[in-house]
């Protein structure tokens, strides 16, 4: 029986020559070769510093890094308008039953995985105790720079659960739209969609249809965006190691490797959950993966990439559109493993430079507060400082340390971004198979 050319299903099945154009054979090649040259033309710029002067050297990774921000811009204007599309889209076109597998589900879901990258990785800084390779002097150097402060303000409201819980809900949807609020955004068009869904079919086609012409162009823009990927990979990567140099990385190898060490971890987990419980084969998974990975890591940004991470999953990965659609805007809002199971190390490095013993009060409170604050946080390069700010207030440590971690955080934010990311493609996997479905990767990747 033949698929009706006006159904949602059409549609859906209509983007595929899109994501072609997204995701082309060729585009993950053209951003490794970006980034192999961006970390060279960095490490170059670095290098001659001294001789061309460090303001010049600044402008020069500012220009090369204008392609980036390009890139970046252009991604986040569209992010809105998709998001609002592709959730109210995923639910409205969807059966009831499947929104109610799928919804609270996945959110459990979410929260599980970030208790468990807060764990491993508050094991790991406890283990390997990171913070005593940090000298005085490292002490004194970065308490001369420029720390940022934590709002206290902030760090209140993220105690205050009731209060939290309530303002999630958007007051005006206009003025959430305007102020790009992600978490809001999505939850807005969770609700709705869900309300047109109880809807008849002959009352609610309009508002899908013109739902579905909305994503339909919002694809049309990435696919363009696209272009300038490989780019804007090379000028981003040049931008931050000739800012960065490879001391500044070097100085601080251990903290560094602990994260590194925690998102490998939590990655192998990913892994075994698609192999044991997909069913799918881990380097079927890592190719379908790859381009979004990628661009992860070049853009610090899980919402910048978010709709390369859809079409991945549904064309790469053999997740259902609606499935995809609905989880991966969701999980790009709060499935935030990489930047929580950082946050928790950094927290625990930065007790043990000052001296302060955490008990376990102080780790109940490094779990709670970073559970809350991975929830809703934007997902955009460096927000995890600003959360990390937050939490060293609650467990006492002085945040103008974080100027202790600042040198390296723009690397390690492109790592955990990685893993976000990839947990984002891991979670729309499961919850097809969750539904009683066969991700089809077989035909996918053909």
């Amino acid at each position: 029986m033949g698929i009706d050319k006006n159904s949602p299903a059409k549609d859906l099945a209509n983007m595929g020559t899109k994501t072609k154009r997204i995701l082309g054979a060729e585009l993950w090649v053209k951003v490794l070769i970006g980034l192999f040259l961006g970390v060279l033309a960095g490490l170059g710029l670095s290098y001659f510093s001294p001789t061309v002067g460090a303001e010049n050297t600044q402008t020069i990774g500012q220009w090369l890094a204008l392609p980036g921000y390009l890139f970046l811009a252009m991604i986040q204007m569209i992010v809105i308008p998709l998001v609002l599309s592709s959730v109210f889209y995923g639910i409205a076109a969807s059966q009831m039953e499947t929104v109610k597998k799928v919804g609270l589900r996945v959110v459990l879901y979410f929260i599980g995985t970030t208790t468990v990258a807060i764990t491993v990785g508050s094991l790991l800084a406890v283990l390997i105790k990171p913070g005593r390779y940090i000298t005085e002097m490292a002490m004194a150097n970065a308490a001369s720079g420029n720390a940022p402060v934590a709002p206290t303000a902030d760090a209140a409201t993220i105690t205050n659960w009731s209060r939290e819980i309530t303002s999630i809900l958007p007051n005006n949807i206009f003025d959430t739209l305007a102020q790009g609020d992600l978490l809001r955004v999505v939850i807005f068009a969770a609700i709705f969609g869900a309300a047109v869904l109880a809807m008849p079919t002959a009352r609610s086609k309009p508002l899908t249809d013109l739902a579905s012409s909305l994503q339909e162009g919002c694809m049309v823009v990435v696919s363009w965006v696209m272009k300038l990927a490989p780019l804007a990979v090379f000028g981003l990567l040049a931008q931050v190691v000739s800012s960065l140099g490879m001391d500044a990385v070097a100085g601080m190898a251990a903290y560094m490797g602990t994260v590194l060490l925690g998102l490998i971890s939590m990655f192998c987990l990913y892994l075994l959950l698609v192999k044991f419980v997909c069913r799918v084969p881990i380097s079927t998974f890592l190719r379908g993966a790859r381009p979004v990975q990628l661009l992860a890591f070049s853009t610090s940004s899980s919402a910048a990439v978010m709709p390369v991470t859809m079409q991945a999953a549904e064309k790469s990965l053999g997740v259902s559109p609606n499935v995809a659609r609905m989880v991966v805007p969701l999980g790009a809002t709060i499935n935030m493993d990489g930047t929580a199971l950082y946050q928790a190390i950094a927290a625990i490095f930065l007790a043990q430079v000052y001296g302060i013993d955490l008990g376990m009060h102080e780790f109940g409170l490094i779990m709670l507060t970073t559970v809350g604050a991975s929830i809703g946080a934007p997902g955009t390069p460096g927000v995890g400082i600003v959360v990390l700010a937050s939490i060293l207030l609650s467990i006492g440590v002085p945040a103008e340390g974080i100027a202790i971690i600042l040198g390296v955080d723009r690397i390690l934010d492109m790592c955990r971004t990685t893993l976000n990311v990839s947990g984002d493609m891991v979670a729309s996997m499961l919850m097809h198979k969750l539904l009683g479905k066969k991700l089809n990767v077989e035909e996918a990747v053909e």
